[in-house]
């Protein structure tokens, strides 16, 4: 219970903070509430907005949850997401592919092993080089989103794309199409299926139960002789692989080519979800729901009240540090800080005669 109560709080309160924000700047903050969820869940077409932006988050957050379960804090998902749409543009237009599913599956695959590769290197240099994995996996985002930005805007630039550099364009028949006559394609159930699959890997294989006492416990893993580093690197090859998977699934489903819309923050979104969720694979897929429409409702509240559209970006970093701060009431850290209060305030209170 706990596990909820304490994230929907957090939420409620950054909902609240973020009233107090727009009420300062003279907006009704029941007005923009209202509109949170109209622009969210409102209609249908709110909710296909919802969850277009929910499909590269559930993949984004499991960059983060799955080295997590290893005792990692690996933010590095941007990187993963960008290579893995440069892969898959990369493939499509290096090597001849199928015009049908299969071709699509390839380039699918392509972006996958790019991700997978590019957060494995930030576990190798955390194992071999000890080097801290956050830094690391944050610095190689950059160099990522830098690589990426070179070969569009280089080796890889259609030379028809003029103002917005971009590689060339899959073919039709490598694309990954909407669900029936919605406009929601096929990279949610994808999103969906490798939660739950990531879950029920984590919980029911003894690969999963072994990663997970590498997290809880490296002392405990050395001395029943669990191979921590080969256990840490597949978990951030893991991770990487579904970020990586998450850029392809936008290129394949989304732009058709890999250009700068790609680098939309997905990655960075992911790590809020993946905090939201406790890390856990089957609670991410709400939780990015959530902040899928959160990101949707921003071009409702920027046409109606006249908000930035970017103002969600702060609801979504309050709710971030409220998370963040709320896990000090999990883990009972604040216990030891009000018993140093009580103590203080009881000498204050107490005659000098008594302190002897």
């Amino acid at each position: 219970m706990q596990n909820i109560l304490l994230p929907v709080g957090a939420i409620a309160m950054a909902l609240l903070l973020f009233g107090l924000v727009v009420a300062l700047a003279g907006v009704n903050p029941v007005e923009v509430w209202a509109l949170l969820f109209l622009g969210a869940f409102g209609d249908w077409f709110s909710w296909q907005n919802t969850l277009l932006r929910a499909a590269p988050l559930m993949l984004t957050a499991l960059c983060v949850a799955i080295p997590a379960r290893a005792g990692l804090v690996v933010i590095g998902g941007e990187g993963a997401l960008v290579l893995g749409g440069l892969a898959c543009a990369a493939l499509a237009h290096a090597v001849p592919l199928p015009d049908s599913a299969a071709g699509t599956l390839l380039v699918c695959l392509a972006g996958a092993l790019a991700g997978a590769l590019w957060v494995a290197l930030a576990g190798w240099l955390r194992q071999y080089r000890g080097i801290n994995e956050t830094i690391s996996s944050l610095l190689l985002a950059y160099v990522a989103i830098g690589l990426f930005k070179h070969v569009v805007e280089g080796p890889l630039r259609d030379p028809s794309s003029l103002n917005k550099p971009s590689t060339p364009a899959l073919s039709d028949g490598l694309l990954m199409g909407p669900m029936g006559t919605s406009d929601v394609h096929w990279g949610l159930v994808i999103g969906v299926v490798v939660c739950l699959a990531a879950g029920w890997w984590l919980r029911l294989t003894p690969s999963g139960f072994s990663v997970r006492v590498v997290g809880a416990n490296p002392r405990a893993a050395q001395l029943v002789g669990l191979p921590a580093t080969r256990l840490v690197l597949l978990s951030c090859a893991l991770g990487g692989a579904a970020a990586g998977l998450a850029g392809a699934i936008e290129v394949a489903a989304v732009h058709t080519s890999a250009n700068a819309a790609l680098i939309a923050g997905y990655g960075y979104a992911g790590i809020l979800v993946s905090f939201m969720a406790r890390h856990n694979p089957w609670a991410i897929v709400p939780v990015a729901i959530l902040f899928g429409g959160f990101g949707a409702a921003g071009s409702l509240l920027q046409r109606r009240l006249g908000l930035p559209d970017a103002s969600v970006l702060l609801l979504q970093g309050m709710a971030f540090v409220l998370i963040l701060a709320s896990e000090a009431l999990r883990d009972g850290a604040w216990k030891p800080w009000l018993a140093r209060i009580v103590r203080g305030r009881s000498a204050m209170a107490s005659p000098q005669g008594d302190t002897g």
